[in-house]
C-alpha cells in the first residue's frame, strides 16, 4: 500500500513537471518571431508579448534579438504596458545607441510617457489642480525633445512636434492654474513666480497671455506698480485684443 502511495506521487509530480513545460522548447527563432508577429498583426498584442519575450529568453543573440526589442516596446504599449514599453525603449537605446532606428526608441518612449499622462488630460479643471503630478509630461516631452535633438529629419520628427506643442499647452495651463490658486488665496509673490516660471518655460502656449493678465494683478496687490506697468507694457504689444486690457486702462492702479 505505501509503495503504492510513493508510485501515485511520483505520477502526480511527473504530470506537474509536464504541464511547466517550455510551450516553444522545440520551435525555431523563426518560427517564435513570425508568430508574434503574425499575433501583432491581428492585434492580439497580449499574444504577441508573450512570443517576444520567450524569444528574448530563448534567443538573446541571434539573428531577430535587435529587431525583437523594438517589437517587444510597441506590443507592450500597443498591450497598454507602458511601464515595460519605456523600459524596452530604454534598454534599446542603452545598447543600440547607433542603430539606424534608435529614432524610433525614443519616439515609442515618447508615447509610452505621452499616454501614460492620458489621465491628467482627462482631469483638467481648476478644481484640485494644483496637485496633480505633471511628470508623466514632462518625460514625454524630454523623450520627444531628444528625438528633435538627435534626429530632427527622422521621419518621427513632425509628430514628436505635435506631441509637444500639446504638451507644451498642457504644461502652461497647469501653471497658470496653480498661480491662479496662488492668486485666490492672496500668496502674489507666489502668483508672479510661478507665471514667471510659465513664460520662461512655455513661451508661445495660448495661456501666456491669461498669466500676463494675472501678473499684472499680482504685481498691483504687492504694490509694485512699475512691474505692474512693465508687464501691462509687454502683455499690450503682445496681446493688444486681449479683453482685460481696456479695464486695466481704466482700472485703479492700486485696486
Amino acid at each position: 500500500m505505501k509503495l503504492s502511495g510513493a508510485i501515485l506521487c511520483l505520477v502526480l509530480l511527473a504530470g506537474c513537471s509536464g504541464s511547466s513545460k517550455d510551450p516553444y522548447a522545440d520551435w525555431s527563432a523563426k518560427e517564435i518571431y513570425d508568430s508574434a508577429r503574425s499575433a501583432m498583426n491581428a492585434g492580439e498584442f497580449g499574444e504577441a508579448v508573450k512570443l517576444f519575450e520567450a524569444l528574448e529568453a530563448r534567443y538573446p543573440f541571434g539573428r531577430y534579438a535587435l529587431q525583437t526589442q523594438l517589437d517587444i516596446a510597441y506590443a507592450y504599449y500597443k498591450f497598454d504596458e507602458m511601464e515595460s514599453a519605456i523600459a524596452a525603449a530604454d534598454r534599446f537605446v542603452k545598447f543600440n545607441p547607433r542603430h539606424e532606428r534608435v529614432d524610433y526608441a525614443y519616439y515609442l518612449k515618447g508615447l509610452a510617457h505621452f499616454n501614460r499622462g492620458r489621465a491628467l488630460f482627462e482631469r483638467m479643471s481648476p478644481r484640485k489642480f494644483e496637485s496633480i503630478d505633471q511628470s508623466q509630461l514632462r518625460d514625454s516631452y524630454r523623450a520627444f525633445e531628444e528625438l528633435l535633438r538627435r534626429f530632427p529629419d527622422s521621419k518621427y520628427a513632425p509628430d514628436a512636434r505635435q506631441h509637444m506643442v500639446f504638451l507644451r499647452n498642457k504644461q502652461a495651463e497647469h501653471e497658470y492654474l496653480v498661480a491662479s490658486y496662488y492668486f485666490r488665496r492672496a500668496a502674489y509673490a507666489g502668483t508672479v513666480n510661478r507665471v514667471k516660471y510659465l513664460i520662461n518655460r512655455m513661451d508661445g502656449a495660448p495661456v501666456v497671455a491669461d498669466a500676463l493678465v494675472l501678473m499684472v494683478k499680482a504685481y498691483r496687490k504687492l504694490g509694485l506698480l512699475d512691474l505692474a506697468e512693465d508687464t501691462l507694457t509687454v502683455l499690450k504689444a503682445n496681446y493688444p485684443e486681449h479683453p482685460e486690457l481696456a479695464q486695466f486702462v481704466a482700472a485703479d492702479p492700486t485696486s
